[in-house]
């Protein structure tokens, strides 16, 4: 049984195989899409568990096949930029990526960001054990992966919900962006910490610019009493 269903959007060919071929090795189901408009269509059609997007895309640019896909879709997306593009990764985080990895990059650590992010969406591991976690005016339940505030759901991302339930478990106590990034993505994270600001930026809008205080030169602490 595949562990999970990844759409690779890329209209290079030769990176399209290499890419399936690791993930296909760790046992999940790969579907491609050479340029845009087909990256819409297959996701539509194979709904897809994470997407592997490529910006530089024919037809349709990846920015743009982003923006449609979060009309329709929470689905885990992971931006491949270039190096150069450094306004590429912050305008894509901002529209709704969930990740991002520059070229050139290592396949297995493209496979361990795609296996990281299917321990977000299936809830972890077995092992782990499921918890509500509580403030005085949110509320979290791990398994269901719901959030409230007060009594109004909020419609967070994998990433969002866990990095609210790493500050909500530390209430009260500064972590830095190299401590969220462990948390949440893991000690083998290699990319930049300011994708945690523009993560608990779209947070603190869904919390109404509250609970989450910046704390200069250091990073966030969580404050709800």
């Amino acid at each position: 049984m595949a562990k999970g269903k990844v759409l690779i959007v890329d209209d290079e060919n030769d990176i399209r195989e290499v890419i399936a071929a690791y993930l296909e090795k760790e046992g999940f189901q790969v579907v491609a899409a050479a340029d845009g408009v087909q990256a819409l269509r297959v996701a539509r059609e194979q709904q897809p568990d994470v997407i592997i997007l490529d910006i530089m895309l024919p037809k349709m640019n990846g920015l743009e096949v982003l923006s449609t896909l979060r009309r329709e879709s929470d689905v885990y997306v992971i931006m491949l930029t270039a190096k150069t593009e450094e306004v590429d990764k912050l305008v894509g985080l901002n529209m709704g990526a969930d990740d991002y990895l520059t070229k050139p990059f290592s396949p297995r650590e493209l496979v361990a960001r795609v296996n990281a992010a299917m321990r977000r969406l299936t809830g972890s591991t077995a092992e782990d054990e499921k918890r509500v976690y509580r403030s005085a005016h949110v509320r979290l339940d791990e398994s269901a992966h719901k959030a409230w505030l007060e009594d109004d759901p909020l419609d967070l991302t994998a990433i969002e919900f866990e990095l609210l339930v790493t500050l909500m478990t530390h209430h009260g106590q500064v972590l830095t962006r190299e401590q969220l990034l462990e948390h949440v993505w893991g000690t083998n994270y290699y990319g930049e910490t300011r994708v945690i600001d523009v993560h608990i930026g779209h947070i603190r809008k869904k919390l109404g610019n509250r609970f989450i205080e910046t704390v200069w030169g250091v990073g966030y602490r969580f404050e709800d009493d």
